[in-house]
């Protein structure tokens, strides 16, 4: 993709959507400050005033991934049926919808509580991603939707898990 040329704007936001097409594109390899840079059509050094090295960027991006898939969720909970289980659908008709638009994002994300260098804003993003699920799993407790004998913890555990067992059964072909 041809370089867009960065004109007067949020040039961090500029680098972070750069690194997610990035992304994208080429997968975590093809992730550096310097193809960022490139991409958004700055000087090589420009990235070092906004983030401190290639972790700082990985974690911008993960901030901005994680509220785009906080989003998605909400957005799709918020358009369906004003119910417990139209909610729930909702929820996880957004997870799917995440994971499927923006596969690269979602790998990239599942990644992260695996590396060290995310910071205590991007893990407080993390455990906010997991409200709404976490939600709707007590309402559904309480409503009789779901059984009450498993904890919520686990059962919001057991959810997320099928979700990500979902998505990369898609992804691999074997759905």
């Amino acid at each position: 993709m041809p370089k867009r040329g960065y004109h007067h704007g949020n040039l961090r936001q500029a680098l972070i959507e750069a690194g997610i097409e990035l992304l994208t594109e080429g997968g975590l390899d093809a992730l550096t400050l310097r193809k960022c840079a490139a991409r958004a059509g700055v000087s090589h050094a420009a990235p070092a005033h906004h983030f401190d090295g290639i972790d700082g960027l990985r974690v911008a991006i993960a901030q901005e991934g994680l509220v785009r898939f906080r989003h998605r969720m909400l957005d799709f909970a918020d358009a369906g049926p004003q119910t417990p289980r139209g909610r729930l659908h909702g929820i996880c008709k957004g997870y799917l919808a995440f994971a499927r638009e923006e596969p690269d994002a979602f790998h990239f994300l599942e990644m992260q509580d695996h590396h060290s260098y995310l910071d205590p804003e991007s893990r407080h993003q993390e455990q906010a991603l997991l409200i709404p699920l976490g939600m709707m799993v007590v309402i559904g407790q309480r409503t009789g939707l779901l059984n009450d004998i498993m904890k919520p913890d686990l059962a919001i555990a057991l959810f997320w898990g099928a979700f990500v067992g979902v998505f990369k059964a898609e992804r691999l072909g074997y759905l």
